[in-house]
């Protein structure tokens, strides 16, 4: 910053465009390292928000909440685990190499082959069930993930 300053309060040159700039961007250099820092400086505490996120979408996932309320979003895990949607976001990219919406989309897989199973209920029940508004967005994404429709999954199983 005294650098930056120095350069500012000098006759401007040639020069001065590319040392305030060459500064301006050590500056941000070393903000990143700091920033990235935290997230080696601090396993173990980022391995306890990992629990705590799985444990926070499984109890959305099979509770009633997702009969009034859509799929989980980035932010409302954030706000639950008290951090900001980018802290938790780079967080969870950095912990799992997978952005945190694939990793609750990966969840929600995981929770859907189990309650497919079920044949009481049909698809669209299960996607009711999950926060799903409309069940062909639920076999699109599945259809996607899986590479089969919800009930080919079932049939094959």
């Amino acid at each position: 910053m005294n650098k930056i300053d120095h350069e500012l309060n000098q006759s401007i040159d040639k020069h001065s465009k590319t040392l305030i700039t060459n500064n301006i961007e050590l500056l941000l250099n070393y903000c990143l390292r700091f920033y990235d820092r935290q997230f080696i400086t601090r396993s173990t505490v980022n391995k306890d928000i990992l629990v705590k996120f799985e444990r926070l979408l499984d109890n959305y996932f099979h509770s009633e909440i997702t009969q009034t309320h859509a799929l989980p979003t980035v932010k409302y895990c954030a706000g639950r685990l008290h951090l900001s949607a980018n802290y938790f976001g780079d967080l969870i990219k950095k912990e799992t190499g997978r952005s945190a919406q694939e990793y609750i989309q990966l969840k929600l897989i995981d929770i859907t082959k189990e309650r497919i199973f079920d044949t009481s209920k049909s698809i669209s029940e299960i996607a009711y069930g999950l926060g799903f508004k409309h069940p062909q967005h639920f076999s699109r994404m599945f259809k996607n993930e899986t590479g089969y429709a919800p009930n080919e999954y079932r049939s094959l199983n």
